[in-house]
């Protein structure tokens, strides 16, 4: 497989977001959101999908965190898209359940070139939780709805049980890791594009 990397800036009234990631790498990541938990997230995303990742990124989180999240999924799901390619010679489809203390979460990833998020199972209530002072639950399922289109992929993310707040995030965040891990990696089995169509 060629070289597999992308860099993209992206810029608005509202934040400014570099994200550079090559998809074969080792998880190492330099990540810097002005989001503390962000940060944490976007680390666990890295090490466990073993894309080396770096984002820098600031915004308007004097209003909300809301908007450089969002755009920082955005970037990264572009980004991901530019470094996949033609997506010739990859295992397409991966899937992943990761358990975090109480809290479990199961993935399954298809680099399909269709974006599409079916999201579920997280407790009543979770989408209200504050975690560490400026990251709301809400955000996650609009972390991955960003990263599925803009990356053009399917994401299917089930949360199977789960008490802790940060827990239910992360063991959803490393569960999408190894998934993607799983589905973007090399198959020395497959020649060409992995699709009856012929194009992902």
């Amino acid at each position: 497989m060629s070289s597999r990397i992308a860099r993209l800036e992206r810029s608005t009234s509202e934040s400014s977001v570099l994200v550079e990631l090559n998809l074969d790498g080792t998880g190492q990541s330099e990540i810097e959101t002005t989001v503390p938990f962000y940060n944490h997230m976007l680390t666990a995303l890295s090490k466990h999908s073993l894309i080396d990742l770096t984002v820098r990124a600031s915004g308007d989180t004097d209003i909300d965190v809301h908007h450089t999240v969002e755009d920082v999924a955005i970037s990264f799901g572009e980004a991901l898209r530019t470094a996949l390619g033609d997506k010739a010679g990859i295992r397409r489809f991966g899937e992943a359940s990761v358990p975090l203390d109480e809290a479990l979460a199961h993935a399954v990833v298809d680099v399909s070139g269709r974006p599409y998020l079916v999201h579920g199972g997280e407790p009543a209530g979770q989408e209200y939780h504050l975690i560490g002072g400026h990251f709301t639950g809400s955000l996650t399922r609009h972390v991955f709805e960003a990263i599925t289109l803009h990356a053009q992929i399917c994401l299917h993310m089930r949360v199977l049980a789960g008490r802790d707040p940060h827990h239910i995030v992360e063991a959803q965040f490393k569960a999408f890791a190894r998934a993607l891990r799983a589905a973007i990696e090399s198959d020395p089995r497959v020649d060409g594009i992995p699709s009856t169509k012929g194009l992902l």
